[in-house]
């Protein structure tokens, strides 16, 4: 396949929110990109039809969707988060004729690079100029392992050629870092391999992927921190009820914990135990949080999360809530800087290589308005202090816009974030949302949202 070019160029997309004020009201946010991502996958590779409720239409999980329609699998939606998947079972993927733009989807891009790499023909994975910087080798050299030929540039990042080995051999792995991304594309790869593929982390990481595979009918082996499955099985189609997602909950989490006046509920929420180090900080923090109607949809624990305000105290933060909050730490630092005292954040470096460096991304944001913080090689200390009025960089990182909004419902003044394009990745309709618990039928007290489009 020739070169494919990098996309380049930056979408002017800017938030402002003026004045002070705090949320109220009833919300769902949208549905789990972690498992709206592999909802896809298998069910493209699983033998018959496979429906999906609750799929997250936002850029990142439709990227995923059109590269496996561009591999000849038919999909029917999204409709109002409805996909139906025809499987075309795990020999089934066609050769596809251009290379597989991700976009900035880093999880669609490692995840299939395992799923690829055992397919009998050849593939090029391609993304946005932030995916294009993002390390892959963590992926490439355990796949590499099990006989896997991928191709990355010199600095070990997409595009990614890869040449389609049918005879992978199983592995056992023990992963340096505890990371889903990794796991997921190394036991994907052992779908495809001979013999058993394991894979041993050094702390619990998300287990979305062992839980969706066993609801496909494949078997999965737990032996502590160590999952196991042996290759050439056969997925079978299933009925998927994706849950609201933890990760985009947990900006509404933050903002409503630190407005006075806020009372709000967020439903239906997927509460999966390798997801709520979110929780865990926020009540060591003493926001008054509580789980309402804990059950079981879909083979993930969901529930009702109410929140009201409360004041917080700064905390450490226990090295084991790190991997289960990794995506929600610029939400963290925001709390943070609204908590009385310091907080202290290690054992995070994964932080910075994100779709931003978000350690030195938040810190600079954070300063910007007044708040005292230092980056860390692996974290982050933050002071507790008043929020005044700035301008933010969000750096293209939809997490860093998303942080940064709830920030300005406490600043003193007008908060202006640019570059906040990348927030449709994993939460569409983020601004129409925040308006409705901040600025629409309920009560409010001097907020103004505005989303503008510059040229």
């Amino acid at each position: 396949m020739n070169n494919p070019p990098q996309k380049l160029g930056k979408d002017f997309t800017n938030f402002e929110i003026s004045g002070r004020g705090f949320l109220l009201g009833q919300l769902r946010v949208p549905g789990d990109k972690s498992i709206s991502h592999r909802a896809i996958m298998l069910g493209a590779i699983s033998e018959g039809t496979t429906e999906i409720e609750g799929f997250l239409e936002g850029e990142d999980s439709l990227a995923t969707l059109r590269a496996f329609r561009a591999m000849g699998v038919q999909i029917e939606g999204p409709h109002n988060g409805r996909v139906t998947i025809q499987g075309v079972g795990l020999y089934g993927l066609q050769a596809p004729t251009e290379p597989l733009d991700l976009g900035n989807s880093g999880t669609s891009m490692r995840l299939m690079a395992g799923l690829l790499a055992g397919q009998s023909f050849d593939s090029v994975l391609v993304g946005d100029a932030s995916l294009s910087r993002r390390p892959m080798r963590r992926v490439i050299d355990p796949l590499s392992k099990m006989g896997a030929i991928i191709e990355a540039t010199a600095q070990g990042t997409a595009p990614l050629r890869i040449r389609g080995n049918p005879n992978l051999q199983g592995i056992d792995y023990l992963s340096p870092v505890a990371s889903a991304q990794v796991k997921s594309a190394i036991l994907f790869a052992g779908l495809y391999a001979t013999g058993e593929t394991s894979v041993s982390e050094p702390a619990p990481s998300r287990d979305h992927t062992e839980r969706m595979l066993s609801g496909f009918g494949y078997s999965i082996k737990h032996e502590g921190r160590k999952v196991s499955l042996v290759g050439r099985g056969e997925l079978r189609a299933t009925r998927i009820e994706v849950p609201a997602d933890i990760s985009s909950a947990a900006f509404f989490l933050v903002g409503a914990s630190i407005c006075p006046g806020s009372e709000l509920v967020l439903e239906h929420v997927g509460i999966n135990p390798t997801r709520i180090g979110i929780l865990h900080i926020l009540e060591a923090m003493g926001a008054s949080i509580e789980i309402r109607n804990k059950r079981i949809v879909g083979g993930e624990p969901v529930a009702e999360i109410f929140v009201r305000y409360a004041p917080l105290h700064g905390i450490v933060v226990r090295p084991e809530w790190v991997p289960l909050a990794i995506d929600e730490f610029p939400a963290i630092f925001v709390a943070a800087a609204c908590a009385e005292g310091e907080t202290r954040v290690t054992d995070a470096a994964e932080l910075r290589v994100k779709e931003s460096d978000r350690i030195q991304a938040m810190a600079d944001g954070l300063r910007t308005l007044g708040i005292e913080a230092t980056p860390l090689p692996d974290g982050m200390v933050v002071q507790g202090g008043v929020f005044s009025e700035g301008t933010i960089d969000s750096h293209g990182d939809h997490r860093i816009a998303m942080a940064f909004t709830m920030a300005g419902l406490r600043a003193q003044g007008p908060l202006q974030i640019s570059d906040c394009a990348n927030v449709n990745t994993s939460f569409p309709g983020f601004a129409e949302l925040v308006k409705v618990v901040a600025n629409g039928s309920y009560t409010v007290e001097n907020i103004s949202f505005r989303q503008k489009q510059e040229k």
